[in-house]
């Protein structure tokens, strides 16, 4: 199993990629994945890393590196879904880009965002949050009556961002084999972002011809979807074992705050635990905020009720 840590942890702090990876060595893991936030300019000491042994890549997180001229994390700047050509061709080369690197540095998985519906007026996710923060018990009148109103105003709107959202991974397809790479499409945590959990099945079956895509479980996404009352976690991640390509590992508090420590939220991670396998790709994915002391709990915590980690 590759058992790694997202450098989305430590990426933001460092000028250098050697130190910056070395210092997620020193805290026990032998994998990273290069997250969203890996600037062009840590790219010599990566390899320089990569050349003398230091860890081994285990994922890329698109975009990676990050477009010419940002400075930060910015999955989302560019939508595969997006209505307009220009943002979509963006998404597309800074795609290629990442699939470069991926290839130049023998990763055979990149984690994908799919992009969000959007709305000039009213937006649903603001309602369902409003409705959260009254009473975080999905099962309330209110909050029942918010999601429901959100759900069907996103299933009336969605069409033409899922359609657009195929023909962008479709022409990714040979790329991706080409460079003996495969995508992991994420469950995100918005709940208009795409695509909606009830279509990632769906949307994984209509991208098989590529050969190339499947499904990214980010447990605390799914967590935060469970706490609004959209899908229950176990049943949602057992019906999409069989697509699993990876995993993000973090929690989530009781104030739906996720990417905190494993074992501090409310995680059932017995359950995750019986559905990791040997050869799957984990990554812990944490906060900027936390200290090292908290990745090494983390980890420790997860090698202790996930024994199979040991192997990574």
């Amino acid at each position: 199993m590759k058992f790694a840590i997202s450098s989305c942890w430590n990426s933001h702090r460092h000028d250098d990629g050697y130190a910056m990876l070395r210092e997620l060595a020193d805290l026990g893991f032998g994998y990273v994945e290069l997250s969203h936030g890996t600037r062009i300019s840590l790219l010599p000491g990566i390899l320089k890393a990569l050349e003398d042994g230091v860890v081994r890549i285990s994922s890329l997180h698109n975009f990676c590196p990050l477009p010419v001229g940002v400075m930060g994390a910015a999955p989302n700047l560019y939508e595969p879904s997006a209505p307009g050509y220009r943002e979509r061709s963006l998404w597309f080369s800074n795609t290629r880009r990442t699939i470069d690197f991926a290839n130049r540095i023998g990763c055979d998985r990149v984690v994908l965002h799919s992009g969000h519906i959007r709305f000039l007026f009213g937006n649903p996710q603001l309602a369902l949050e409003n409705a959260l923060k009254t009473d975080s018990s999905p099962d309330k009148f209110h909050v029942a009556k918010a999601r429901e109103k959100g759900l069907k105003r996103l299933r009336k709107a969605r069409h033409p961002y899922m359609k657009r959202l195929r023909e962008s991974f479709l022409q990714l397809g040979s790329h991706g084999r080409e460079a003996g790479v495969v995508f992991g499409i994420e469950n995100r945590e918005g709940f208009a972002e795409l695509p909606l959990d009830e279509d990632m099945e769906d949307l994984l079956t209509a991208l098989e011809e590529a050969e190339v895509f499947g499904y990214w479980h980010d447990c605390g996404h799914a967590q935060l979807k469970e706490r609004m009352g959209l899908l229950n976690h176990a049943d949602f991640l057992t019906g999409l074992r069989p697509r699993l390509v990876g995993f993000h590992l973090h929690d989530v508090n009781e104030n739906d705050r996720d990417h905190r420590i494993p074992g501090t939220g409310v995680v059932d991670w017995s359950m995750m635990a019986g559905h990791l396998r040997e050869d799957d790709v984990v990554v812990m994915e944490l906060s900027p905020r936390l200290l090292a002391e908290e990745i090494e709990q983390g980890r420790a915590f997860l090698m202790q009720n996930i024994p199979m980690l040991g192997a990574g």
